[in-house]
């Protein structure tokens, strides 16, 4: 090998490793939205919202159809997948066919923190304005996400995605969890600074937003562009572009099962991050300063659940110990259906159990799908992947809510949930990953 050759080597995986870093910046900027205000603060703040508008009988009625104040929330969460469905699937074609998916990043999360930030207007009975901002932000995470993730089979080598998909989710809990303390300072010593609680909770919205936009800059500047296919058609409207793309994917029907089973669990996984704490405030009558706590508990032990998994993964595969952890996932749920009300220290426990696999269980499905996408395909491909991540999931706070609402209980909405881990379990068993790799047309690494 010439020196020449050597020297280019080098510089390329120096250019690697920089944008591989830029990268996980992005995680470090938006995790801190789905941490503080989807998990913490704004499910009970626009539960309280929406009960201080209802009538008589507990319902508010957006457009004009009657909810139950206490679902309001879950069905906002599930409404935002309706639009990330029409949006995701035309920007991720787009960002494919031009190559140019830090334009469309940059707007995707600039709105999205725009909408967080503007959380901070939430007052009186204005719970209408937060839905609006709730699913833009989701919607504007989603779309982001989609492009972030493409970015992993482009930055990294075949062998370094579980830990390169390990640390990002690392630095998104790592984030997640210094911004709580600050969140968890404020909250509980409002009085000392000077504002109410509910301006207190004003205030740790509108940070994740500022937060948002401030760390996107990093991964923007890091980031490069690459076209690998010829510029095409625009993209075409959202349903039909994203059935364009399951038609594409019926070509790789390995890729297709895997997907549908990381549906079908990470529903379950997302609708735990997105209730939780409504089920803790209303069911167990826990208070929010008890929640925070919970979730920053959470953050911390996820960063180690995320890179222990990460290890686990080399030597046991992707595969069998994401497996293992739906299993952990469903005694964890299951156990919960117990708790006992007001009683914070076994809730911890749980908190504790979720965060051991939650960030593993993310990170590795994530690198596992990347070796499943055909190149040139990535945004397009997770732009499917995506519509079940980060709190995009519709199905499961659907059931959640309707379960509430048909049952008046919080303990039956969350152990429904525990059918997703489990077909998702059974529908990845069946997945032969090694296969889905080679008909895929990318290299198969030692142990997936």
């Amino acid at each position: 090998m010439s020196t020449d050759s050597v020297r280019e080597t080098a510089a390329e995986s120096a250019g690697r490793r920089r944008e591989q870093q830029g990268w996980y910046v992005y995680d470090w900027a938006c995790s801190v939205y789905s941490t503080s205000v989807l998990t913490v603060f704004l499910g009970p703040y626009l539960t309280e919202i929406a009960k201080a508008a209802a009538d008589t009988e507990g319902h508010v009625h957006p457009l004009g159809i009657p909810v139950s104040a206490g679902s309001f929330f879950a069905y906002t969460v599930s409404a935002s997948v309706l639009l990330s469905v029409f949006v995701m699937p035309m920007a991720a074609a787009s960002a494919d066919r031009s190559g140019r998916k830090k334009p469309l990043l940059a707007v995707a999360a600039y709105l999205g923190a725009a909408a967080t930030t503007g959380m901070f207007f939430l007052d009186g009975d204005r719970y209408l304005l937060g839905g609006f901002l709730l699913i833009v932000a989701n919607a504007s995470l989603a779309v982001s996400m989609v492009l972030y993730n493409s970015y992993l089979p482009q930055i990294s080598l075949p062998h370094e995605r579980d830990a390169v998909s390990s640390r990002g989710w690392a630095f998104g809990y790592a984030s997640g969890a210094l911004v709580l303390v600050a969140d968890l300072v404020l909250f509980l010593a409002h009085d000392s600074f000077g504002v109410s609680e509910g301006t207190a909770v004003r205030i740790c919205l509108a940070t994740a937003g500022v937060w948002w936009g401030a760390f996107a800059l990093v991964p923007l500047k890091r980031l490069r562009d690459r076209r690998v296919t010829p510029a095409g058609a625009a993209a075409r409207g959202g349903l039909r572009q994203l059935v364009s793309t399951v038609r594409d994917m019926r070509r790789h029907p390995h890729t297709l099962a895997f997907l549908l089973a990381y549906l079908v669990y990470n529903d379950g996984v997302q609708t735990v991050i997105s209730q939780a704490s409504v089920y803790g405030s209303e069911e167990l009558g826990l208070g929010q300063s008890t929640l925070i706590v919970a979730v920053l508990l959470v953050q911390v032990l996820a960063v180690g659940g995320a890179l222990g998994m990460g290890r686990l993964a080399r030597t046991h595969g992707a595969k069998k110990t994401i497996l293992g952890s739906l299993l952990a996932w469903t005694a964890t749920i299951g156990a919960g259906y117990f708790l006992p009300a007001g009683a914070p220290v076994w809730f911890f426990v749980l908190a504790a159990g979720i965060g051991l696999v939650l960030g593993g269980t993310q990170a590795l499905s994530r690198a596992l799908f990347s070796h499943l996408v055909p190149r040139g395909k990535e945004a397009e491909y997770y732009s499917a992947y995506e519509i079940s991540d980060r709190g995009m999931a519709w199905l499961g706070p659907l059931i959640f809510g309707l379960t509430y609402q048909l049952t008046g209980s919080y303990r039956d909405a969350i152990v429904s949930l525990v059918v997703f881990f489990l077909l998702g379990f059974a529908l990845l068993a069946r997945v032969p990953v090694r296969r889905a790799v080679r008909d895929a047309g990318n290299p198969v690494p030692e142990r997936i």
